[in-house]
């Protein structure tokens, strides 16, 4: 089965680099970005990317929760999924159909989530 390609956005290089590792040996073809502002250039650029995957705490510009809002807005199809290890859940603003997971999570959770997303 031919999976969807995941955008991972996450500014911190080393966590960034394990989670398109860890998405990557899931199977997913993955794009990734350093900010909010690479991820919204990917999305411009591509028509392929079907789930995001979004730290929520990305200094400086727009964080995470701001990004996939715009996401939501301007490519409704994409589905989201935040994840932060700062932010709690009840303070996360998730646009409909989105998922949140705090850091550190799991990745058979996470992964079973991009499964889910990609069916």
């Amino acid at each position: 089965m031919h999976k969807p390609v995941v955008l991972v956005v996450e500014d911190e290089p080393l966590l960034r680099m394990n989670t398109v590792d860890m998405v990557e040996e899931a199977g997913f073809p993955t794009l990734e970005a350093a900010n909010a502002k690479q991820a919204i250039q990917l999305l411009e650029n591509r028509s392929d990317i079907k789930i995001i995957l979004s730290d929520i705490d990305m200094p400086p510009g727009m964080d995470g929760m701001a990004l996939v809002a715009m996401v939501r807005r301007r490519w409704p199809p994409v589905a989201i999924i935040l994840v932060s290890g700062h932010v709690a859940s009840a303070e996360v603003v998730i646009p409909e159909g989105g998922r949140f997971f705090s850091k550190p999570f799991r990745p058979a959770e996470l992964v079973a989530t991009l499964e889910q997303m990609a069916a």
